[in-house]
């Protein structure tokens, strides 16, 4: 991988347009909203809510990779490389995800795992870059994760890489 100026050039002649770095994404900030009773309540955050929400909920970076499916630059990411233990949220609707457990170092630039907690993320074909690809996403709002890979050989007890951007993580202690 080289940085040239059209973007990122992979040794298999893929591109990844450059990008200009942005500041490390802000936390969710809490947002409460006014019912139809007239109440201060949490707003429920799911595949339901609408985008003019997500837009007041996440900062532009987060809403351009959650809502959009963006991708955050290679090696940018504040979880690429923590390994405590805790469990790994979804930063727009705080849906758990993943286990440190089965976070491993893939080399990638992006944090990586083996497998998600049972029933909390969805597959989709992507066929955008001109290649095949499995997008994954947050299976209680639908933001965008980032992609899994299978078969690339690495030693885990799946054989799949979860490639996710950080930026659609929260990460929390056990």
């Amino acid at each position: 991988m080289r940085l040239s100026p059209a973007g990122l050039q992979f040794s298999a002649g893929h591109r990844l347009a450059a990008t200009t770095l942005v500041k490390p994404f802000r936390p969710r900030r809490a947002i409460t909203t006014t019912t139809m009773s007239g109440s201060d309540a949490p707003q429920k955050l799911d595949k339901s809510t609408p985008d003019s929400v997500w837009k007041q909920v996440l900062s532009p970076t987060q809403y351009r990779i959650l809502r959009q499916k963006g991708t955050e630059p290679p090696g940018s990411g504040e979880y690429n490389s923590i390994t405590p233990g805790g469990i790994f949220h979804c930063a727009a609707c705080d849906a758990p995800l993943y286990s440190s457990e089965t976070k491993f170092s893939s080399g990638c630039g992006w944090p990586a795992f083996y497998d998600e907690l049972p029933g909390t993320v969805e597959r989709h074909e992507d066929v955008s870059m001109g290649m095949r690809r499995v997008e994954i996403t947050c299976k209680n709002c639908g933001g965008h994760l980032g992609h899994v890979f299978e078969k690339e050989g690495f030693k885990t007890p799946t054989d799949e890489r979860h490639c996710v951007n950080s930026v659609s993580l929260k990460f929390r202690p056990s």
